[in-house]
């Protein structure tokens, strides 16, 4: 087996660099729900559902107040991870009951069930989704849009969607999924950067037949102006989930992301949640980089909590991620072969359901050099490029 060691680059500030790089404002770009002369039409005199979070702004005003004030009948309120509010900690089960400020019904797509129930869209004429995503397999956002299709096109239900901009939808990269690990943090055979919008993905699902049964969605988007792909988004005006903070942990999300199923620490519980990384099993003369897990918000017991956890300020890959358009490898191999627990586990079950193979893993194992790994996924990942390719709706990077 060869073995190697990893070192980190050179310390650069995340919010120096990224004022650098080839990156685009978002408010440079005009969302689908901003553009309302486009879609109030199609929703007058209709029972309208909405599928979105804190996220569904126009402006400084949230969607579902814009719509009550242009008379839209908004009846109920679909939320997804994190809750309609998007203030639940990442994993915890939401629960449904009345928005204290609109008094509307949210049905939580994120408790006990994860797809809209026929009773749920019962007099329902129209359906919106509108979430900022932030193009990551694994982020579950893009699972509850598939399921609001499937359970769309099982009740004959149209699909209105309000595009918004990816901010990771600047390059593809990671294994594409297997079926073996198909969950909900996965439902398609693709890789963790897909490159692509919501909107975009959404006609990927009905146009490869990806719906149970090969149903179809009768679906609309509102599409964006003024996208441009080739850049990194930056400064999204609400944070997509609660620890996703800033532009530098959305950019780290795909690369930190994966070791949700590990022992690793990724910052919840301090001031930089997906920029922290460590443990306290570390030996910290070779990573004095410290941090301590505090109960707080929107973390209420983060793993390793009051505990010192030592490694790094993930901030440093930055510069290699957006100048190669790769998640970063070299972490998970330099982790793993200088972190191991008490019982001499690194990896958890999690961690294969992140990846969506089993292959990454024994790869870490290994020590298989980024570059061979990265090969080892480059078929699967052209076929997927190939099908994509299909759907864009926006010029390619």
């Amino acid at each position: 087996m060869r073995f190697y060691l990893f070192f980190t680059v050179f310390f650069l500030t995340s919010s120096c660099f990224l004022s650098q790089v080839n990156s685009q404002q978002y408010s440079s770009i005009t969302t689908g729900a901003e553009q309302t002369e486009l879609y109030l039409s199609k929703l007058k005199n209709k029972k309208v559902a909405i599928v979105t979070n804190a996220s569904g702004i126009i402006k400084n005003r949230h969607l579902v107040d814009t719509l009550l004030k242009h008379n839209i009948k908004i009846v109920k309120i679909f939320g997804p991870e994190h809750g309609f509010r998007g203030t639940a900690d990442a994993g915890e089960k939401v629960k449904s009951g009345k928005d204290a400020k609109t008094h509307i019904t949210v049905i939580s797509l994120y408790g006990s069930h994860k797809k809209p129930t026929a009773e749920d869209l019962k007099g329902i004429d129209i359906v919106i989704y509108d979430i900022q995503d932030v193009g990551v397999r694994f982020y579950t956002y893009i699972s509850t849009m598939t399921y609001v299709m499937e359970a769309c096109a099982e009740n004959n239900k149209p699909l209105l969607i309000f595009d918004r901009p990816n901010p990771n939808g600047f390059y593809v990269d990671g294994p594409v999924m297997t079926d073996t690990y198909k969950s909900f943090l996965g439902i398609h055979k693709v890789p963790i950067v897909y490159g692509m919008t919501c909107g975009e993905y959404a006609k990927m699902i009905n146009g490869e037949g990806w719906l149970k049964n090969n149903l179809q969605c009768n679906l609309d988007i509102i599409p964006l102006k003024n996208y441009d792909r080739k850049k990194f988004v930056t400064g999204l005006p609400v944070k997509p989930s609660p620890n996703l903070a800033n532009d530098t942990s959305i950019l780290l999300y795909p690369t930190l992301g994966l070791f949700e199923g590990s022992i690793m620490s990724l910052g919840r519980g301090t001031s930089f949640p997906f920029q922290y990384i460590g443990n306290p099993y570390i030996d910290k003369t070779m990573y004095p980089f410290s941090f301590i897990p505090k109960s707080n918000a929107i973390s209420a017991h983060p793993k390793y909590q009051d505990t010192v956890c030592y490694g790094l300020n993930a901030g440093t890959l930055l510069k290699n991620i957006l100048q190669n358009k790769q998640i970063d490898l070299t972490l998970l191999n330099m982790f793993y072969h200088h972190s191991v627990n008490k019982q001499g586990v690194f990896f958890d079950t999690n961690f294969n359901y992140h990846a969506g193979n089993e292959e990454l893993k024994q790869q870490i194992i290994l020590s298989i050099f980024p570059k061979e790994i990265r090969s080892s996924w480059s078929k699967e990942k052209e076929e997927f490029l190939n099908i994509r390719k299909k759907y864009l709706m926006y010029p390619e990077f």
